[in-house]
């Protein structure tokens, strides 16, 4: 890991206030770059770039009314709607996804909550996906603590929950679930052990301060999320939002730069809007410090830069795929030692006949 830097190290904190927040926005566009950069280099190799691949194993007919959403059943986007996805399907596109250089594949569902009679198929796709290598990340709405735990002990490694904006403009998004419920989901993941992908969504009208308010609760969970995507609105017809303004680039880059402040050890993810994006753009987001991407053709239902591009880009940059360290615990460390001891002693008992 590449740890040279200037200054002190950055301190992790939870206990950001939304005043502060909102002057790390107001700072000079260098100087923000310049602090986050160098945070980013306290606790990651600039060069590389986590990659994901996300799968929608379930599209449309969502009861949620997310007004940027083109997944909500309450919009009429010409979406077509799909059943979940048969489980060997979802582990051909993992095994594709693998191949391609991801190291975590992620599967979406549209659901509010996931239904019982589908849970049972779910908890085989983590197992699958789980034995190919591949860490493993789902996002299926509000879950219970019994079907988080399910989770858990299936194998997967991330939950992704997204808090959307702040506590305050949340209700002029979303109607059909709270941000309470969206906190009490985080907790349940939290507490049984998996790690947290939590982040939101900048361009739906939001003021700076509804950004900062966004990161300072995602900023001052107990545990940072481990992975915080920051999406920029992708504009759908026919959903509520779709024409709002543009979001101002720089305003964008800004989100990013004081996210890798507030979350020095998080992996920051550019998640959905890259497709708007061009190179200089991507380019500057990630010397702000994101360092990790969803790779491939469509997030979700929305396009993202076809998987060549991209590589393209890396060239250019110098950039890599992040490299995935598997560490086994004690257990596992001591069943591997005892498998390699029994080898050793089954070689034993054979002679080479050749030999005698």
């Amino acid at each position: 890991m590449n740890t040279q830097h200037n200054g002190q190290d950055s301190v992790t904190r939870h206990d950001w206030s939304v005043a502060e927040v909102e002057a790390l926005f107001a700072t000079p566009f260098n100087d923000l770059m310049f602090q986050a950069q160098t945070v980013h280099r306290q606790h990651f190799d600039p060069n590389e770039v986590q990659v994901s691949t996300l799968l929608s194993i379930k599209t449309g007919a969502c009861p949620e009314d997310c007004k940027y959403c083109p997944q909500s059943g309450h919009y009429n986007t010409g979406l077509k709607k799909e059943k979940l996805m048969e489980v060997q399907r979802v582990l051909e596109k993992a095994k594709q996804a693998k191949e391609s250089g991801t190291s975590r594949f992620c599967m979406g569902a549209a659901w509010k909550n996931p239904p019982a009679k589908d849970f049972p198929y779910v908890l085989e796709m983590v197992k699958g996906v789980k034995e190919l290598g591949l860490e493993t990340c789902m996002t299926l709405g509000k879950l219970s603590q019994e079907q988080t735990e399910q989770l858990k002990e299936a194998g997967l490694d991330y939950y992704n929950h997204n808090l959307d904006s702040s506590k305050e403009f949340y209700d002029s998004i979303i109607t059909t679930r709270s941000y309470s419920d969206r906190m009490e989901t985080l907790s349940y993941v939290r507490d049984s052990g998996m790690k947290i992908c939590s982040g939101g969504i900048v361009g739906m009208g939001e003021t700076v301060r509804d950004r900062a308010g966004l990161l300072v609760n995602l900023a001052n969970l107990p545990v940072h999320p481990e992975s915080v995507p920051i999406n920029m609105l992708v504009k759908v017809d026919g959903t509520p939002l779709g024409d709002i303004d543009d979001l101002e680039p720089f305003d964008f880059i800004r989100c990013i730069a004081v996210a890798r402040i507030m979350m020095p050890k998080s992996h920051v993810r550019l998640s959905a809007g890259r497709e708007e994006m061009n190179e200089q753009m991507q380019s500057m987001a990630f010397l702000a410090g994101a360092n990790s991407i969803f790779y491939g053709e469509c997030l979700l239902t929305t396009p993202n830069p076809a998987a060549h591009k991209d590589k393209m880009l890396f060239e250019k940059l110098g950039i890599r795929p992040e490299r995935r360290v598997v560490k086994n615990d004690d257990s596992q460390q001591e069943a591997s030692l005892l498998e390699q001891v029994q080898k050793k002693q089954d070689e034993a008992l054979f002679v080479d006949a050749a030999a005698v």
